[in-house]
């Protein structure tokens, strides 16, 4: 072979190396705009997830207000509305799982375990936390209601402590203070001599934050397998259904008009149904963490309403109060 046909060795070295050093640099570039693209998708979830999060607390909050002026204008009954709201929103827990989730919804119907579990859910989280609030609203109004449903905080935050052998950070104790003393304004208005409060708006309220608490924790493994829609679809039925044998709605029939109507209708689907299904979703999206600071929303959202549309009236002490509660939720989160 004639020697100026051959391409010097140095020369191929030289070429391999620049060839080298362009896949390099290709690769680099690939795995940076990779990178953009995540962090972008990760921004882009992460906003989702707190409009989500945000959106779905302000509709509880909403909802314990429309709840409070079906109970008070119309005389709905506390158990009756509960019954009226499970035994509604569940199909359309129950649809939704039919719709993203089919083989999740047919495979729990078919495992016995599951549904005692999940049966159990309906009667200890479900129907607890359901009577609760709606007790507690009954006899205090929406903004108290919820903030007293946020101690539920606390005694979560006490049940992590004995499953995992710990005792409370520092944080956790300062929480825990605040929760206390938030409770004692909220319930006294300042003066120990005296309830703010009627002791059943008291004791509901403690309920409440007590079935929140419960409904933190029982679902966990449940929802983890079978999907947020189909167990909470089964336990709102169930829930309903054991409800209704025992307190027979039928038998006490609100007056409602065309204005009540709507307003129970709005409560089942976007109070309950919807406030749950955004709620879940941006937790799922933003961590359990942010997501209990974003539920202050809840009460701050019940707190406006009152005020704005039922007129409700709060002493110095009673937002100081609420205050040292939501500040706690971002204590203990």
């Amino acid at each position: 072979m004639a020697r100026h046909g051959m391409i010097p060795s140095e020369q191929v070295d030289k070429d391999i190396q620049q060839s080298g050093v362009r896949a390099v640099a290709r690769r680099a570039l690939g795995r940076a705009a990779s990178a953009r693209a995540r962090t972008g998708e990760k921004g882009s979830g992460l906003g989702r997830g707190i409009a989500l999060a945000l959106l779905g607390a302000t509709l509880w909050g909403v909802n314990g207000t429309l709840s409070k002026v079906l109970m008070g204008r119309y005389g709905v009954d506390p158990l009756w509305f509960a019954c009226v709201r499970e035994l509604t929103a569940c199909w359309l827990f129950l649809g939704m799982g039919y719709v993203t989730s089919p083989n999740r919804l047919k495979g729990v119907l078919h495992d016995g375990r599951s549904l005692l579990s999940i049966a159990g859910i309906a009667i200890g989280s479900i129907l607890f936390s359901q009577v609760a609030y709606l007790e507690a609203i009954d006899w205090t109004n929406s903004a108290t209601a919820t903030i007293l449903q946020s101690l539920c905080t606390v005694i979560v935050m006490a049940y992590v402590c004995v499953v995992n052998r710990r005792g409370p950070r520092r944080r956790e104790v300062a929480g825990l203070v605040l929760a206390i003393a938030g409770t004692y304004l909220v319930a006294t208005g300042g003066n120990p001599a005296a309830l703010a409060l009627p002791p059943q708006g008291l004791a509901w309220g403690i309920g409440c934050a007590l079935a929140a608490a419960i409904l933190a924790i029982q679902p966990i493994k449940m929802i983890a397998r079978w999907g947020n829609f189909a167990v909470n679809g089964l336990a709102f039925l169930m829930s309903g259904l054991v409800l209704s044998a025992v307190y027979q709605p039928w038998n006490h029939m609100p007056a409602l008009d065309a204005f009540g109507v709507l307003l129970l209708v709005a409560s089942v689907v976007f109070g309950t149904f919807g406030a749950y299904a955004l709620y879940l979703q941006g937790v799922k999206e933003v961590g359990s963490v942010r997501g209990a600071m974003l539920g202050t929303m809840e009460p701050v959202m019940a707190t406006v309403t009152s005020v704005a549309f039922l007129g409700a009236h709060f002493s110095p002490m009673d937002l100081l109060g609420f205050a040292m509660i939501i500040v706690m939720v971002f204590l203990t989160a």
